[in-house]
């Protein structure tokens, strides 16, 4: 059992709790000790952590609007998230990069990885080898840039000498990333090797890279590697299947070097930026809860459904601008309207979809929004609006058939308590999104 998973049954037996009280919270706190210490975390920092569940959760200064459960969890997320760091923010213009590990860490797949990253956000990167300790490393990595068609550079000599012979095309490029040897552990010679590439490269970044599986062993590493070179971010790679990924998390944070990349697998595309927020909502089995309850909040107060009010095109379409205001919205209403048997793919391309509807409502007569039947009935009319918004007759069909079930939504809110309840639930962050 893995570390994410050990802490989400501790969770769900939680929920499943008739009462909550002192006992159950107690009972909780012993399940996500026993998860954290079986993930390899640090003793000293899992009985700190408890007690500032213990003493938070049992606090009666609650949030507004919250039940009991959610404030547990939510005192739960908080203190992990403050544990494992703030979140990082890459950086995206021109820069040099140094990675920096020992054997095993994945550092030269991260390497590539880390390339096709930038890649990916439009920047030009630059492979440099210096590592003549691991006879396949150069070879290796020479490999992996034609494969994501990044631009490599190594030869002979030492560390210095390669930067100095790669300088022409590195100065052309917009990320350049120097993969630099390592060894089975830290010591003198590492050290030295890596100042030695470090003073002539001059990095904007240094990356330590760590594997998830040596535990509360990462945090010696970090520290020992800080004093050989300035790192400014750690990526921790393994982590799709780590009985020790807690420790070396926790380890690196409480060395105060930042997380910066998280690897999850082997594939090119497998590094992901450590953001806190949602790092933590998933390692609790609740996917961007800070985002989700943000996002929630917004169109609450944006969105203010009157059960007397008629429902035609011109209050969906006043609905879905409220509903765009809070920003990207997608993913929040792919999980809400999930929980309604609404169609998934509205659901998925939510943000698509209302650009569309809005050029199409505005072709329509005010007659047409107040009575979108008339719409349904005639095909000229149909004709019409997709003529004036740019898209196409199949697109005003679609909009009319979503507005439908929109409206059978509407129909059920107003008329149905249980079902309003429900609602105003997932409205305040809480309600079947999370299992809550």
């Amino acid at each position: 059992m893995n570390f994410a998973t050990s802490i989400q049954n501790a969770i769900k037996k939680f929920m499943g709790k008739t009462v909550v009280d002192e006992e159950s919270v107690n009972e909780l706190v012993k399940e996500i000790q026993k998860a954290l210490i079986t993930a390899d975390v640090n003793v000293k920092q899992v009985f700190e952590l408890s007690k500032k569940i213990k003493e938070q959760s049992l606090s009666k200064e609650m949030l507004k609007g919250i039940s009991v459960r959610q404030h547990v969890i939510k005192v739960i997320y908080d203190e992990l998230a403050s544990i494992l760091g703030d979140s990082y923010t890459p950086r995206l213009d021109r820069h040099k990069v140094m990675l920096v590990g020992l054997y095993g860490s994945g550092k030269t797949t991260t390497s590539a990885k880390l390339a096709y990253f930038y890649l990916k956000k439009g920047l030009n990167p630059y492979l440099i080898s210096v590592d003549n300790d691991r006879p396949a490393a150069k070879e290796q990595l020479k490999q992996l840039s034609e494969k994501i068609h990044s631009q490599f550079c190594t030869s002979e000599g030492s560390c210095v000498d390669i930067i100095k012979g790669c300088s022409h095309g590195a100065a052309k490029s917009d990320v350049v990333i120097v993969d630099t040897a390592g060894r089975n552990a830290f010591d003198s010679d590492l050290a030295k090797e890596l100042k030695d590439t470090y003073d002539e490269f001059r990095p904007d970044e240094v990356f330590l890279v760590v594997s998830a599986d040596i535990g509360q062993v990462a945090g010696k590493h970090a520290r020992a590697f800080k004093e050989a070179v300035p790192i400014t971010g750690v990526i921790v790679t393994k982590m799709d299947g780590s009985g020790k990924a807690g420790g070396a998390l926790t380890a690196v944070a409480e060395t105060g070097t930042k997380l910066a990349f998280i690897g999850v697998g082997e594939k090119t595309d497998n590094l992901e930026v450590y953001n806190s927020e949602r790092f933590v909502s998933k390692l609790l089995g609740m996917p961007d809860f800070q985002s989700l309850m943000e996002q929630m909040k917004e169109i609450e107060k944006n969105i203010n459904v009157e059960e007397s009010q008629e429902f035609d095109l011109d209050t969906f379409y006043t609905q879905m601008k409220a509903a765009k205001s809070a920003g990207s919205v997608g993913s929040m209403l792919g999980n809400m309207l999930g929980q309604m048997n609404v169609d998934k793919n509205m659901a998925e391309n939510v943000d698509e979809m209302m650009a569309k509807f809005e050029v199409m409502i505005s072709a329509m007569t005010k007659k047409e929004r107040k009575d979108p039947e008339l719409v349904r009935k005639s095909s000229s009319r149909v004709a019409r609006i997709a003529k004036g918004s740019g898209t196409s007759e199949k697109d005003v069909r679609n909009l009319i058939n979503q507005f439908m079930k929109s409206k059978d939504i509407y129909s059920k809110f107003s008329k149905d308590r249980g079902f309003r309840n429900k609602i105003s639930k997932l409205l305040k962050g809480g309600g079947n999104v999370f299992g809550m």
